[in-house]
């Protein structure tokens, strides 16, 4: 890559590490850190687990159990999304996660009542996202649509 390809690159990774959401992330994944060896690690070395690019998904069979690791990203991921759900509606929203030995599964998110998300959970093995804006952008939409689910049935969700 040319210095031209990579600053776009940097510019775009720096953008997406500074949404909402993925600040959220960042946050529960520090506070995992127990023994503070993390502490020093710029946020994007935090997530890097969180890339996956198209070369080492090819590389994951297409059939496997999920790591443990993977598990954990996957908690994580969706956690910071009922976070982030709570830090803009003021309601906690709290994931459920059932996910079978072989990475299929469900995962839930509610609102008091409401039910915000609901996603099938195919390949967790495979779990992760292109780019970081890539990781933004799902994040993002996933707790746009919660909230949209909110301020369409507030009376359910405040109940």
């Amino acid at each position: 890559m040319t210095d031209a390809e990579v600053i776009p690159a940097v510019k775009e990774d720096e953008a997406a590490l500074a949404t909402p959401f993925v600040k959220c992330l960042v946050r529960l994944v520090r506070a995992q850190d127990s023994y503070g060896s993390w502490e020093g690690k710029p946020d994007a070395e935090l997530l890097a687990d969180f890339i996956v690019s198209k070369e080492k998904r090819r590389e994951i069979p297409i059939i496997d159990d999920p790591d443990p690791d993977v598990l954990w990203r996957l908690d994580i991921y969706y956690a910071a999304v009922g976070l982030a759900i709570e830090e803009r509606s003021c309601l906690m929203a709290s994931p459920m996660m059932k996910i079978s030995h072989e990475g299929f599964g469900r995962v839930i998110l509610t609102a008091g009542r409401l039910v915000v998300l609901s996603r099938t959970l195919r390949d967790v093995h495979r779990f992760g996202f292109e780019t970081f804006r890539k990781l933004a952008e799902a994040g993002t939409k996933l707790v746009d649509d919660a909230i949209s689910a909110i301020e369409i049935y507030p009376d359910a969700a405040r109940a």
